[in-house]
């Protein structure tokens, strides 16, 4: 491995301390082997700035917490690989999401909003008898909806979106997979004229401009291109018989 001296431009801003404009801030260090950018900013942050704010908790590409943008794209910095970098690495937070400092941003509550809307809950039509047999379910249908269950909530792809840049309202393809996993699940006996008053508008499922930023940069690989059409179909599907 050739040794490299990387040069990072980091984003620096604490909106505890509002007088301190905004403004990148450059560092450098040696790469050393497997070097991720997580790795990276751990290293600048014992070894030359302790006031570098950053998320993380897994360090496994599970938690989604160090997601940034990364020389302008929205990943993980767990999972990206310094040595798959050119010598200069800009990192910049996550727009959509409000700021915490530096390259932290709030998740948690955009999240937990969109997990309301989407009202991301098993709706069933009969009380619950705990004595009575649990429901079987076949291999495909389950692994349809681990498909979609595998969202870390890493919000890259809502970061990428055009449309969840420009309206602060949109689902993003985070609710849309969302909804795509209750309406695989034989369970929510919801039907899709019910589903419809909840994404069937531009703010949902038809806000989506089709540029599929989300489908490329998923971290975790989810097909949210083929979870939209399912959604989108079902939804026009829908709207034909409300008519």
């Amino acid at each position: 491995m050739e040794n490299r001296t990387l040069n990072f431009s980091i984003f620096r801003y604490n909106p505890a301390t509002p007088d301190i404009k905004p403004r990148m801030q450059d560092y450098q260090l040696d790469e050393t082997p497997n070097m991720t950018v997580f790795i990276a900013l751990n290293r600048l942050r014992e070894e030359q700035d302790p006031s570098l704010i950053f998320d993380f908790v897994c360090r496994a590409a599970i938690c989604g917490s160090c997601a940034m943008l990364i020389n302008g794209r929205p990943r993980l910095a767990c999972k990206t690989l310094t040595i798959d970098l050119p010598e200069n690495i800009t990192l910049m937070p996550l727009p959509v999401f409000k700021l915490v400092g530096d390259l932290s941003v709030d998740t948690g509550v955009w999240f937990r909003h969109m997990g309301m809307r989407t009202e991301s809950w098993i709706h069933a039509d009969q009380k619950f008898n705990p004595k009575a047999q649990e429901e079987r379910m076949d291999n495909p249908t389950a692994l349809d909806i681990y498909e979609a269950e595998r969202c870390i909530e890493c919000g890259c792809c809502i970061a990428a979106c055009a449309t969840a840049n420009i309206r602060e309202d949109f689902l993003g393809a985070a609710g849309i997979n969302r909804i795509a996993r209750f309406l695989i699940d034989p369970r929510d006996k919801r039907t899709p004229s019910q589903v419809f008053e909840v994404v069937g508008t531009d703010e949902g499922v038809f806000g989506c401009i089709g540029l599929m930023a989300c489908d490329v940069l998923c971290p975790m690989e989810i097909p949210l291109q083929t979870q939209l059409a399912l959604v989108r179909r079902k939804m026009m599907g829908a709207a034909i018989t409300r008519r």
